[in-house]
């Protein structure tokens, strides 16, 4: 994983935001970083190579969406610099209060 994936991993594992996240799920032809199966959610993490793949992206989370799940997307950057908003996305995106009683799992 890249030191990223692993700053995130260490926030979603173990059921941390009370919600099963997985990495490196297979929804074939895709691979997502992080999934919810149970939820539906998809998070990807892009970093600076990304940008030339835009295309690619798109059309990647169209068929996600059709199959059912909710995609999400973080830069690399959003992630290292900004973890504590990044969960807090995560958290309304699950429809739970991010100043809820989850919070305090949010810290490593």
């Amino acid at each position: 994983m890249t030191p990223p994936e692993q700053a995130l991993w260490s926030r979603l594992r173990g059921n941390r935001l009370g919600v099963k996240f997985q990495r490196q799920v297979v929804l074939a032809p895709f691979i997502a970083d992080f999934a919810s199966r149970s939820e539906r959610l998809v998070i990807e993490l892009d970093g600076d190579s990304h940008a030339a793949t835009e295309a690619y992206d798109t059309a990647r989370t169209a068929s996600l969406v059709k199959r059912g799940y909710r995609v999400i997307r973080f830069t690399n950057a959003d992630v290292l610099s900004n973890i504590e908003g990044v969960l807090r996305v995560i958290l309304i995106e699950l429809g739970r209060d991010p100043e809820g009683p989850l919070s305090p799992t949010l810290s490593p």
